[in-house]
């Protein structure tokens, strides 16, 4: 198991020093990502030295700045140590991912769930991904299952260029298409009713624009699998939260469905989480209609 900070800078920095270090970091490829308190600056290159002795694939230390942000999920990032750059080749179940961490979002810490979902995946069933980042969902289920056809959406220019690259890298350009633009827009004017399944791996947006993943599934409906974060305090469970949610606005549209399951993906702060939610979508109830 990979060692925690904190126990990697056990007699390279004083013990009042290693407490103030946030004892996780996540190996992106050749590229470590660590969070260096301010206090804890000047002392830079001795985490950077700890973590690139530790893990000799190693190459890059680099140290977050800022949280996730804006619509593209970008986060500050600063120079620690090692190789300067940004861009890497991560590995994850058999598969290739071309990733710049600085224009583009990408979190190993998601592995277990592209895997969850490719797992799902019948075959010949036709897939869109209304939020596809550098098509790491994509390219682990274009390889880990028999979809006939994926279909890869992001707004980010910088994603959809490393997409392109990771579907030659995979060579699984027969099933995957990447597409460049706004979800809603591209779902509305190219892919309504295409879908078996659906994929809104943008926790952020995901709420607001589960009308037009409804609108994606073909009129026999299919899966939605749908992301959230959400708070739960003590006596609350993050899954119930979020189902809840989900369901009333599943109401609103006049969607006939079931929630077969939930599931908290990873806590992403003290008491926030991030849930999936997997939705059964039968059709829409006989008087409504599309908007």
């Amino acid at each position: 198991m990979r060692k925690s900070l904190k126990n990697l800078l056990a007699g390279r920095l004083t013990p009042s020093d290693v407490q103030l270090v946030s004892d996780s970091y996540d190996i992106i490829g050749d590229i470590a990502v660590i969070r260096v308190p301010e206090e804890l600056r000047p002392r830079g290159g001795i985490i950077a030295e700890a973590i690139m002795s530790t893990h000799r694939r190693v190459k890059t230390v680099l140290s977050q700045t800022s949280p996730v942000s804006g619509d593209f999920r970008l986060r500050g990032l600063e120079w620690v140590g090692g190789e300067r750059g940004t861009e890497t080749l991560h590995r994850e179940y058999g598969c290739v991912l071309a990733v710049d961490l600085e224009t583009c979002y990408f979190s190993p810490r998601l592995s277990h769930e592209r895997m969850r979902i490719a797992r799902l995946v019948k075959p010949n069933e036709t897939l869109v991904n209304m939020f596809a980042g550098v098509g790491s969902y994509s390219i682990i289920i274009a390889k880990h299952s028999a979809a006939e056809k994926i279909y890869s959406i992001d707004a980010n220019p910088s994603a959809d260029r490393y997409v392109k690259e990771n579907i030659r890298l995979n060579r699984v350009d027969a099933r995957v298409t990447p597409l460049l633009g706004d979800a809603k827009e591209i779902v509305t004017k190219r892919l309504r009713g295409v879908a078996d399944r659906v994929l809104m791996p943008l926790p952020e947006k995901a709420y607001e624009y589960l009308d037009t993943a409804f609108s994606a599934l073909k009129s026999s409906g299919g899966y939605i699998h749908y992301y959230d974060f959400t708070h739960a305090g003590k006596g609350e469970t993050p899954t119930e939260e979020v189902r809840a949610r989900v369901s009333d606005r599943l109401r609103s549209l006049g969607v006939r469905f079931d929630l077969p399951s939930a599931r908290v993906v990873r806590t992403t702060g003290p008491n926030w989480y991030q849930v999936v939610v997997d939705i059964h979508v039968f059709g829409r109830l006989a008087k409504a209609s599309l908007a």
